[in-house]
């Protein structure tokens, strides 16, 4: 059985080909009306694409708007490696992280 390496420890090119395999296997599971399945991997692709990301692109204190998710917007406080930790603008004030790939200016 082969070991799935970490996404922190992939090149930008293997993060590129899992990212491909994982959007092909959402797009499947989605045809075949697997909801749950298909929001996994969602949110692998999200991890995946955050490791693309540089994190100093993001700065605390600003607000970014939440990809997919039209209107909803998420303050960061601070940043933990690819995850921004904040909250959203419309939600409970709770703290929440969110992968950086989420994020968008």
């Amino acid at each position: 059985m082969h070991q799935q390496k970490r996404y922190s420890e992939m090149t930008e090119y293997e993060l590129k080909q899992e990212i491909a395999e994982l959007t092909e296997k959402a797009r499947k599971a989605e045809q075949m009306g697997i909801v749950n399945e298909f929001a996994v991997y969602e949110r692998k692709i999200a991890m995946a694409k955050a490791y693309l990301l540089n994190p100093e692109d993001f700065k605390p204190g600003e607000i970014y708007e939440i990809v997919g998710d039209p209107g909803s917007f998420f303050k960061i406080k601070y940043l933990n490696g690819v995850f921004a930790w904040g909250y959203r603008l419309n939600g409970n004030g709770e703290e929440e992280a969110l992968p950086i790939s989420m994020l968008a200016k």
